[in-house]
């Protein structure tokens, strides 16, 4: 048999007669984006139709395009008539693994779908494999092809921050960008909440200060951390700048792996102190002990022999992937975090193990080793590629013994139980589907539903909130809210806000998606057209959005249903509201009763949520905010010399010139802001 690509092509050579490539700086400009590694490239065809490609599809277009194609690394992309990205590849030589394309003969129908699909392609050429397998990288994560593997949840990890550029430097938890450059990062930790436990614990072990600068410049006493034990308080010069700058340095010390280190000169203090008979002194480095043991306590394995390590391990399972991943830094357990990656299920793992990790460090420091549970595609290419991005040697390695291969076994098994309650959680959530059909007379379960609810206080302020839910539960980056902006509509009127928010929902799905989309979604993605509409409201709401729905001609295509709360508001009570049918109400103990009300209380929560974070909005909203050529630095500026904005709408016009960054035209706008008469 033919060796195969890593798209499950066969590899060979193709003969066909080369070109010359010219460079083309806009197409290389859109390749690569602002955030992609800082490499060379080259880029081709960047509109990638062959002169003669035109109305072509499959691998008649792709037989076109081949022909301009060198025997040189680089990525390409396959798109579809609309031009949506269906898959990006990278490739050793982009004429051999395209050419395999062209051939037309197919190992997977994943594949062979794909290729049918192919209305054009384009490519970028890179100047090594590396280069072409970081590129792959970046545009996989920014495009979300269909027809990759795709990382689901790629959001960033949070850090530690002690800073140094402040004589009384400070922790804090950190995520994002290193912008700060006189700082160190300890991490990455598994979620939020970690970090935080970790530096409540650190606070009480070193007593550093988390406050920020400004509250720190502006305390004329301590505040109430130094009085529960929690900051030496060097805002105030309760602990001196040597003591404080040692403390610094052990809480550097432990969080860079020298635990022990600081937990022996703690003891020793200790001891110490109880000699001189200052057992209240003693008594402080006592809790500082306890609380350094409480952080490593929580910390679960802590290897010897490993300093700095990422750990993972695959496991699939009924059609879907679970990747878990744990952090070993400074040789302490910082965490761990399951990963259920978008894959074909006819994939094989070693393929959707290589495409993760490649994504997973795209915008990741790796550390110096990561272990696996078993080999990936290409992977002494993916730890030379890691090794490039980081500027030090990354290792990739798959243990067989040892207290390594017990770190990856512990793993593996963390994956397979994580995957277990997820399969578990999936069938009960299909199921809850097919009975929610069968109870409202649905055609067939439904893939995404939609529930809307209002919330205001007397009309002010007032938000309408829609909530996603599709068959593996709540899809929250699909949530939405809408300000209502009617100056027509009645303050409180929950009628003309649902007419509102309906309108403007289904008036951008049609305009982004189209009528003729509802209910036709690509295989493999989510659907953009609900099926179901849940509206919490009786049998007026229902009347008002069956007629928003029929006025832009898609009532035929969604399912309305309305949920009124039952007598004395109990929950169990529900009325529904379906078109066609008398309203009733469900069994008490009904499993999709009970579904449908955590459908309401989601919407609920979300509704009200954001409704009280825009209230929050406005009670802090400051009068200068309204004047237009009043940026952030101007306001400041304003409020810093006059104190309040009070004050400000008291100055004359040459008050307000006198504040720097205030021109003549600018105090003469703010003046008539306040003085209309």
């Amino acid at each position: 048999m033919s060796p195969r690509s890593k798209d499950g092509m066969p590899t060979g050579p193709g003969d066909v007669p080369e070109v010359d490539i010219e460079d083309d700086d806009e197409a290389l400009e859109a390749a690569a984006p602002a955030d992609a590694p800082n490499l060379a490239f080259t880029a081709i065809d960047w509109a990638g139709h062959a002169g003669d490609a035109d109305g072509l599809v499959g691998a008649e277009v792709i037989q076109t395009l081949v022909k301009r194609l060198p025997n040189a690394p680089g990525v390409y992309r396959m798109m579809n008539a609309a031009g949506d990205v269906l898959y990006v590849g990278k490739a050793r030589s982009l004429k051999k693994r395209v050419t395999n394309y062209a051939q037309g003969r197919f190992h997977t129908n994943r594949i062979g779908r794909m290729v049918r699909e192919t209305a054009t392609m384009e490519f970028v050429v890179t100047r090594t494999e590396i280069e072409a397998l970081l590129l792959e990288a970046n545009l996989i994560k920014r495009l979300r092809p269909r027809f990759n593997v795709l990382l689901r949840d790629d959001k960033s990890f949070p850090y530690i921050m002690l800073t140094a550029d402040h004589p009384s430097p400070g922790i804090y938890k950190h995520r994002g960008a290193r912008s700060r450059v006189k700082a160190d990062y300890f991490g990455p930790f598994a979620s939020a909440g970690a970090v935080g436990r970790t530096i409540n614990s650190l606070q009480r072990a070193f007593l550093l200060r988390t406050c920020t600068d400004s509250f720190f410049e502006n305390r004329t006493r301590p505040c109430l951390l130094y009085q529960i034990k929690r900051c030496a308080g060097p805002c105030t010069g309760e602990v001196s700048d040597a003591d404080y700058a040692e403390l610094v340095g052990e809480a550097r010390d432990f969080l860079s792996g020298r635990s022990q280190k600081v937990k022996t000169e703690i003891s020793t203090q200790m001891q110490h102190a109880a000699e001189d008979l200052d057992f209240e002194r003693a008594a402080v480095y006592r809790d500082r002990l306890a609380a350094l043991s409480h952080v490593q306590s929580h910390q679960g394995i802590n290897p010897q022999g490993v300093e700095e390590a990422d750990v993972f391990a695959i496991h699939p399972e009924g059609g879907q992937t679970c990747i878990q991943v744990f952090f070993f830094r400074t040789g302490q357990n910082w965490g761990n975090r399951a990963y259920f990656p978008k894959a074909d299920s006819a994939m094989e793992p070693a393929e959707v193990f290589g495409s993760f990790l490649a994504q997973f460090y795209d915008d990741k420091p790796p550390p110096r080793a990561i272990m696996l549970s078993q080999t990936v595609e290409d992977q002494q290419l993916l730890a030379e590629a890691l090794s490039t991005r980081a500027g030090h040697r990354v290792v990739i390695t798959v243990p067989q013994r040892g207290e390594k291969r017990d770190l990856v076994d512990h793993a593996l098994q963390n994956a397979r139980e994580a995957l277990g309650r997820r399969l578990a959680e999936t069938s009960t959530q299909a199921r809850l589907l097919a009975g929610f059909a069968e109870t409202f007379g649905l055609e067939k379960a439904p893939t995404r539903i939609e529930v809307y609810d209002n919330s205001h206080i007397m009309g002010t302020n007032a938000v309408g909130c829609m909530i996603v839910a599709g068959p593996e539960g709540f899809v929250k980056n699909q949530y939405r809210n809408f300000n209502i902006r009617s100056t027509e509509i009645t303050p409180g009127d929950d009628f003309g806000m649902m007419k509102e928010v309906m309108q403007r929902r289904f008036s951008r799905l049609i305009k982004d998606h189209g009528e003729e989309s509802a209910g036709e979604d690509e295989a493999g993605a989510f659907p953009a057209w609900p099926d179901v509409i849940l509206i919490d409201g009786g049998q007026g709401q229902m009347s008002v959005v069956r007629q928003m729905l029929a006025e832009l001609g898609v009532e035929d295509k969604v399912v309305a249903i309305g949920i009124a709360k039952g007598q004395d508001r109990d929950a169990g009570r529900e009325r529904f509201f379906v078109k066609g049918r008398e309203s009733f109400s469900l069994p008490v103990r009904d499993p999709v009763l009970y579904f449908v009300q955590r459908l309401r209380d989601e919407a609920h929560r979300f509704a009200i949520g954001t409704h009280r974070a825009r209230r929050k909005k406005e009670l802090v909203k400051n009068p200068l905010d309204e004047i237009a050529s009043i940026g952030p630095t101007r306001k400041r500026a304003l409020l810093l010399h006059f104190g309040t904005a009070k004050a400000v709408s008291r100055a004359a016009v040459e008050d307000l010139q006198a504040v720097d960054g205030i021109s003549e035209s600018i105090a003469q706008l703010v003046y008539n802001h306040f003085h209309e008469k």
